[in-house]
């Protein structure tokens, strides 16, 4: 039994509502994030279809097996390519797995490239075992007698003494070039065992991707390209061959300049590197995985015009504990690296190996008229850094190069958050405009307007004073979903989509719901012969259960909804659930309370304005032998 009226105090309610309203809008004002004036603070984080944005899809390729990726590994790929994006300092970015190979990344608000953000990573420290040309056969032959310019391995952090570093005032590395991705080694394997790796070819599908052709298939079907002549020749070469010394040769390996970087992939690294009219544009061009495998030489590229052959990679990705990109003593951007214990193990044996040049294994073109190798810091398909090693290197060390502060804090990025467990290909790359995500947004609040409106227009029609709360309680509701939608888009980086504006337009139903149990349960008190002042708390008590019951079912939906689903659904359900929250405040801290209020005023008494009716206008008590004949005329 509810309490007697003249014990209740609804103004306690309504002063905690105006609590929360002004705690609320405090924050909106002044809490973290809160910048310009007063109408630039009450913009709440638009999503990619409201403001326009970048959205790219990446596409997983086969892995080692020919098989699909598995789902953690999936998972772990898009975990990575989450971290890089924050990483850029873009942290409402949305990454999310679509089906069972793809990656969506969308950002909202920017048109910016992030397409390297899907790139494998995959890091390399090589010696170089030769070098020639790769430019064509128009070009002469790489230099024997002057070091290449370009940076060398200098310990981090400090000077370049003599003996341990020779740092040059310009770089020749490309730090820019990270095109190619790959799995191989960090994440996985390589896709064949040759030399050179191979690239999967689409053929038969296979559990929903294209199965790779086998190494071998590949490779007839380039020998049948270039013809038997020119592969005999390629293959009895025991070197680089100098055009300008043998006008023939380019005659002669002229079938081998028309290969794609697909097929040049599944060369043997000896024909990549001795054939004069293989370049370094199509050995840039070669896919993702090419030349991942640690365990064998490789053949890459530091530039277009010096291709090198690689030995087998001492140091990995997975030896580097950190990198940072950072200012050197020359105010030249550089890659500051850190290794674990027994990656630091690793790098000091390697260029201890390079400083002596063990069991001369790097020949005068790889020396460069020094007698010392150098080692090649290969990322993905190219080399990024060839230094010459001066020194036995027993600490951080740095990679140096032709880098700007985007470049290296991309680089740094990339090395830091690993290689990924997926290769991935850029599948699509879209850019909303704004103007679209502004006629979105016109017609989602145009949408949600007609929609309180016509709720509002019902309301007053059907309940007419009564109409007034429900009016009221919407507008308090507005309010407070708007406030926290400012909060939270700068507490938590919540981002208001269309989606999200469909969870507020169906919560107004939801809401409405709640008005018609409490309205008609008071009905049925009047009928059963109670004041409309009694009948308020009885009604309140009663319709309590059935609104708290309803709210939390649609509660409960939006939370499994956001749990099990990704992306904009995850929007609609977050709206749902926060609209659906917060009408319950109104419901407990204004309905009821200003129900209260309105059953003292004589408005409410009159029929005509009470919107309560023929409620009112019917007796209080009918005899039950009338009542029980109407019910069974009915």
């Amino acid at each position: 039994m509810a309490p007697p009226q003249g014990q209740m105090r609804p103004g306690r309610q309504l002063a905690v509502l105006g609590l929360v309203f002004v705690v609320l809008y405090l924050m909106v004002f002044f809490a973290g994030g809160a910048k310009g004036g007063f109408t630039d603070r009450l913009h709440p984080k638009l999503g990619l279809d409201l403001i326009g944005g970048t959205r790219v899809t990446l596409e997983a390729t086969n892995t080692a097996n020919g098989q699909p990726p598995t789902q953690e590994n999936l998972a772990e790929a898009r975990r990575i390519i989450e971290q890089r994006v924050n990483g850029l300092g873009v942290s409402e970015a949305e990454v999310v797995t679509e089906g069972n190979r793809n990656i969506v990344i969308s950002l909202p608000g920017q048109n910016r490239d992030l397409t390297e953000v899907g790139n494998a990573a995959e890091l390399r420290f090589r010696k170089v075992l030769k070098a020639a040309s790769g430019a064509g056969v128009s070009a002469a032959p790489a230099p024997t007698a002057t070091p290449t310019p370009g940076a060398n391995a200098v310990p981090s952090g400090s000077p370049s003494p003599a003996g341990t570093a020779k740092p040059s005032a310009t770089g020749s590395a490309k730090p820019a070039a990270l095109g190619a991705t790959g799995s191989g080694g960090q994440g996985g394997s390589a896709p064949t065992p040759t030399p050179a790796g191979t690239s999967p070819t689409p053929s038969a599908s296979t559990g929903g991707l294209p199965a790779a052709p086998t190494a071998e298939q590949l490779r007839a079907a380039v020998q049948q390209k270039v013809g038997a002549a020119a592969w005999q020749a390629a293959s009895a070469l025991q070197g680089p061959v100098d055009t300008s010394q043998d006008p023939t040769a380019a005659e002669k390996f002229k079938p081998f300049g028309t290969l794609t970087g697909e097929e040049v992939a599944v060369l043997p690294a000896s024909m990549q590197f001795n054939v004069p009219t293989i370049t370094c544009k199509q050995l840039n061009e070669r896919p993702p995985a090419s030349i991942s495998n640690k365990d064998e030489q490789v053949v890459s590229c530091e530039d277009e015009a010096s291709k090198f052959l690689l030995d087998k990679a001492k140091v990995l990705g997975t030896d580097v504990s950190n990198a940072t990109a950072q200012l050197d003593q020359q105010s030249q951007w550089v890659v500051s690296l850190k290794f674990t214990g027994p990656g630091q193990t690793n790098w000091t044996n390697l260029t201890r190996e390079a400083f002596n040049n063990e069991g001369q294994a790097c020949d005068a073109s790889a020396l460069a008229g020094d007698t010392k190798c150098r080692v090649a810091v290969v990322l993905d398909n190219e080399v990024i850094s060839a230094p010459t090693i001066q020194g036995v290197l027993s600490g951080d060390s740095q990679i140096s190069g032709s880098f700007t502060n985007k470049t290296a804090s991309e680089l740094a990025s990339q090395l830091r958050y690993g290689a990924l467990p997926v290769t991935f290909k850029q599948q699509e790359a879209q850019s909303v405009t704004a103007t679209l995500g502004a006629a979105y947004l016109q017609a989602g609040l145009l949408a949600a307007a007609i929609g309180m409106l016509l709720v509002i227009i019902y309301a007053f029609f059907y309940y007419r004073l009564l109409g007034t709360v429900i009016f009221l309680s919407l507008i308090l509701s507005g309010l407070l979903v708007f406030g926290a939608l400012v909060v939270l888009g700068r507490q938590i980086g919540f981002t208001l989509t269309l989606a999200g504006i469909a969870g507020f337009i169906v919560s107004l139903g939801v809401a409405a719901d709640s008005f018609v149990i409490y309205f008609e349960r008071l009905k049925d008190e009047i009928r059963d012969g109670r004041s409309p002042r009694s009948a308020i708390p009885r009604a309140w008590a009663r319709a309590r259960r059935t609104i708290i019951s309803a709210n939390a079912i649609s509660l409960m939906a939006a939370v499994v909804l956001y749990v099990v689903s990704v992306g904009t659904v995850k929007g609609f359900a977050f709206a749902l659930g926060m609209a659906t929250v917060l009408d319950l405040v109104v419901v407990f801290l204004f309905r009821h309370p200003i129900m209260t209020m309105f059953a003292r005023t004589r408005a409410f008494l009159s029929p005509k304005v009470s919107g309560l009716g023929r409620v009112l206008d019917k007796p209080q008590t009918e005899p039950a032998g009338p009542r029980k004949q109407r019910v069974k005329e009915a």
